[in-house]
């Protein structure tokens, strides 16, 4: 199966596990709930769930354990874009080609609908038929990319960046956790979703190559804040430059920001060889990671 039969078939499969899973609408509160389905189904790369069941494929993780697990990642991601979009932060009104949930539901409720996503997330690790000591680590993970010292912490560095000229290292520190960390989680947990713990090689392999990607993502993001237009994204185009932030484009400009997302890519790229190197049974098995890491930097939205 090619790589766009492959995230179409696991994109349609999420979406029907995420109906089933996400509290019903019909059921009070309804409108919270309601709000909850919108911000998660029908739109959205996946990307995150994509690769959560790529890196699992590498341990030979049951699909059960990753459905759950990919749910929680989306979960975390969409409430962040739902909190993102409110006026206290970027103020957007447009999302995955659709108003933003705040503009359908208002701003309380919006809120709310973060905070509700957020708390299923972890709800959804306990789902799973892992065992305790398992389920214990993929919250920390999930914890940890989520919080201070990843998405929130990258945030709260962007919130404060406005207007200012940072450095290139300090883009890049901002963009690792603000984007990276959840990058990172999403391989780590397909990883830790398989029968035994696996290898610290295997791990720090895949630390390199989900680093370089995320890295990648957000360079191509910037990319095309300034290349391709709003009917496009899906998403209110131009805002990083109207806004006064700082992006890779702002500092390197067009062509060095593609050659440095090139470079991260051709990373990503070395640390799958590395993972096939590390013994016979991981051969063959990288292959919708390399198919993922390609797609990140050929994409146009």
């Amino acid at each position: 199966m090619d790589f766009k039969s492959w995230s179409t078939e696991r994109a349609s499969h999420f979406e029907l596990c995420a109906k089933k899973a996400l509290p019903p609408d019909n059921r009070l509160p309804w409108k919270l709930h309601e709000a909850m389905r919108y911000a998660v189904l029908d739109g959205g790369k996946r990307i995150r769930p994509l690769l959560a069941y790529a890196a699992g494929e590498l341990v030979g993780a049951k699909e059960e354990a990753l459905d759950h697990i990919a749910l929680a990642l989306e979960y975390i991601h969409s409430y962040s874009l739902v909190h993102d979009d409110m006026p206290c932060m970027d103020n957007d009104t447009l999302r995955r080609g659709k108003l933003t949930t705040h503009k359908k539901y208002g701003e309380a409720m919006g809120m709310l609908t973060g905070d509700a996503l957020q708390a299923q997330a972890f709800y959804e690790l306990t789902q799973t038929k892992l065992a305790g000591d398992q389920i214990a680590v993929l919250v920390k993970v999930l914890a940890t990319a989520a919080g201070s010292a990843g998405m929130c912490g990258g945030q709260a560095v962007d919130l404060l960046s406005v207007h200012q000229k940072l450095d290139l290292d300090t883009l890049t520190l901002m963009h690792r956790l603000k984007t990276g960390a959840m990058i990172r989680a999403s391989a780590l947990m397909g990883l830790y979703a398989g029968e035994q713990l696996p290898p610290p090689a295997l791990i720090g392999l895949i630390i390199q190559y989900a680093d370089a990607i995320g890295l990648a993502f957000q360079v191509i993001d910037d990319i095309l804040d300034v290349t391709a237009d709003t009917a496009v994204l899906g998403k209110t185009a131009g805002k990083d430059a109207a806004e006064d932030k700082p992006t890779y484009v702002s500092i390197l400009g067009l062509n060095q920001s593609r050659i440095m997302a090139q470079n991260e890519i051709n990373r990503a790229l070395e640390a799958l060889k590395s993972i096939e190197e590390l013994s016979e049974i991981y051969q063959g098995k990288t292959t919708r990671l390399e198919e993922i890491a390609r797609y990140i930097l050929s994409r146009d939205h």
